[in-house]
């Protein structure tokens, strides 16, 4: 085991990320044309940085798995993106932001790390407004705002429930504009399948073309992964079917650590599970959570319908537990809440597997007209799947797995260990911690993207020989017979179970043990029952057709043999991570009322994982978490 260093600057929290940018070395304007980039994903983190890189003069090689940049999964985004801009006067600042990011995260964060971030927050929304995205506004032109769970103060910009849908659309133009001056070639329907290592550092990739089926390899000076997270695992998810873990697993199978991967948040506001042959979960946005007021009957089992149960026989259990914060405490917190009320007999709906989320009182107070002006796509999104009118009756919501806050380790200029190898947003580990802050997500993959990858990808290449590579090199060979061989072996198991069947065993599994609530036993069967699962699809998966054509069994097959890897060491992760914070909820380590008990002495730390062998156990890294501007304390949101 080894101690890793973050190279987080020195001097004042307030002054490291001024100072780093100074002390970063600068590749000539002139120089920027000779240097190539490849970017992998074209969600928020990966569109921005392919823009902003191409603007600046190099050039840029952008891959995506959809048919175009506009179909990335940042799209789902609904209901806002935070920055410290305080418009409202009510008391916010940028270390307000820092404190609540690094709370809201149980202090499994870097301080550096989220302090660049709440920084760079109000640059965001400066950028954003000149693309022309049309942020929400007060009656007189200005931006308006709402709160968020984890926040005291109204921080959250947002575009209705649409918001990630029109970030994305403002850096999917400006991609766009750099694509039709030539600085970015763009490549659609193209999946990264191996990172290509020349001399320690990473100078290429191979692709597999998914219409045609043609692996292709790229060379560049630097890699960049843009690629979301892995919530997939789970099967079922808010996460876009199509959503992933294949490009950054491929690179820890190459040698990057993976940090933290027992992190994911499991978001308190989705429609329940109708079904056992559903493809994705949906969720609502946690904005509905300002208004709306979560409760269940009193009464365990109680059929009446929530009309008919008059205010003495429910239980807002939200604001009975937490009335500092009600309603908008963390997800972790609303979540694990939640379960607890279901586990105890009082859910609702047809399986008990359901909370209330009701707008009634807020209708009352503002009027109908009102609520529809601030949700009125997510109520009839809502009333599409259900048939049910959220108007009239209160919403049914339960929690799903919906982001991941483990991801590739990265330093403080968000490269890997592997040098060349740079990684942004969801793929990475970074900026929250054991949980991640409503409305941080879009933040934090922006800011990666605009902000923060020109000035660090800059200092990389200016300040490294390293000498020109093409795809003649031998390693591309061999990362190209990597990914044929992996093909090959796929297709010749010719089993009788489907990939979605395997898919949905291990994703329950997962759900099971090492979803909203974990204990080492029940890890433990885990542990043993996926490596039983892994074995068992590469003897029984069934998977048609030919590498050489367009193939969406293939596609699925790679991927859930990717998670198949994957769940082993997440599970490996949450074990060893003997204490609970956040989102990593081991039953062992609780408060007397229910809350999560850190254990600071031994687990400050990133749990950063290396790769020596599937089925072999993993070398554990760690990097140790030093706090200097905010004590650690046991989270209280009452």
């Amino acid at each position: 085991m080894a101690t890793l260093n973050g190279h987080i600057p020195g001097g004042p929290l307030a002054q490291k990320w001024e100072r780093h940018q100074f002390e970063l070395k600068l590749v000539n304007p002139a120089n920027k044309r000779h240097h190539s980039v490849i970017v992998v994903g074209t969600g928020l983190a990966g569109a921005a940085a392919a823009a902003t890189l191409a603007e600046l003069g190099y050039n840029v090689l952008s891959f995506c798995l959809q048919d175009s940049p506009r179909r990335a999964h940042s799209i789902a985004a609904q209901g806002g993106i935070n920055a410290a801009k305080n418009y409202q006067n009510d008391g916010d600042s940028v270390f307000r932001l820092f404190y609540d990011t690094i709370k809201g995260g149980d202090y499994r964060s870097r301080e550096a790390n989220v302090h660049r971030l709440a920084e760079i927050s109000s640059n965001i929304i400066d950028q954003c407004v000149a693309q022309g995205v049309p942020f929400a506004r007060e009656y007189g032109g200005t931006l308006t705002n709402r709160s968020f769970g984890g926040a005291q103060v109204s921080r959250t910009f947002y575009a209705r429930g649409q918001t990630g849908q029109q970030l994305l659309l403002g850096a999917y133009s400006a991609l766009m504009r750099q694509v039709a001056a030539g600085r970015v070639r763009l490549f659609p329907r193209s999946e990264m399948l191996e990172p290509v290592v020349v001399n320690g550092r990473v100078r290429g990739i191979v692709t597999r073309n998914l219409c045609s089926g043609e692996l292709q390899s790229w060379a560049a000076d630097a890699v960049v992964l843009a690629t979301g997270g892995y919530g997939n695992v789970f099967c079922l998810s808010t996460n876009a079917k199509a959503s992933n873990v294949t490009a950054t697993w491929r690179a820890h199978r190459r040698g990057a650590f993976f940090a933290n991967p027992c992190f994911t948040q499991i978001h308190p506001t989705c429609i329940p599970v109708s079904g056992g042959f559903q493809s994705k979960l949906t969720l609502m946005s946690e904005s509905l959570r300002n208004d709306g007021r979560v409760w269940v009957p009193i009464k365990a089992a109680d059929e009446r319908a929530p009309g008919q149960i008059p205010e003495a026989e429910r239980d807002y259990y939200l604001e009975r537990r937490y009335p500092g914060f009600g309603n908008l405490v963390p997800r972790d917190v609303a979540s694990r809440a939640a379960k607890a009320v279901c586990d105890g007999g009082l859910g609702v709906g047809t399986t008990g597997r359901a909370v209330y989320l009701d707008f009634g009182e807020a209708i009352r107070r503002d009027g109908i007209d009102v609520i529809r002006q601030k949700y009125g796509n997510l109520f009839q999104m809502y009333e599409e799947i259900t048939d049910e009118n959220p108007y009239e009756t209160p919403m049914r919501i339960y929690p799903a797995v919906h982001y991941t806050m483990g991801g590739l380790w990265v330093d403080y200029d968000l490269m890997s260990n592997l040098p060349g190898l740079f990684v942004l947003g969801e793929a990475n580990f970074s900026d929250h911690g054991a949980n991640r802050l409503g409305a941080s997500a879009l933040m934090q993959g922006l800011a990666d993207g605009y902000f923060v990858i020109p000035y660090t990808l800059g200092g990389y290449l200016a300040g490294t020989n390293l000498g020109e590579v093409t795809t003649d090199h031998p390693a591309f060979a061999e990362a190209e017979a990597a990914a044929r061989e992996r093909i090959d072996r796929l297709l010749a198991v010719r089993g009788k179970r489907t990939v979605d069947d395997f898919h949905r065993e291990l994703g329950l599994l997962l759900w099971d043990h090492c979803g909203m609530a974990r204990n080492a036993s029940g890890l433990t069967l885990a542990l043993e029952r996926v490596q039983q699962i892994r074995q068992e699809f590469w003897e029984d998966v069934t998977v048609t057709g030919t590498p050489g054509e367009f193939n969406q069994v293939l596609e699925r097959a790679g991927r859930v043999a990717d998670f198949m890897e994957f769940a082993e060491t997440m599970t490996r992760d949450a074990l060893e991570r003997d204490e609970s914070c956040g989102g990593h909820f081991r039953e062992e380590h609780q408060t007397a009322e229910g809350e999560a008990r850190r254990d600071d002495d031994n687990f400050a730390h990133v749990a950063a994982w290396e790769f020596t062998g599937v089925g072999k156990e993993p070398v554990l890294h760690k990097e140790p978490l030093v706090f200097e501007n905010v004590s650690l304390s046991q989270r209280s949101y009452k």
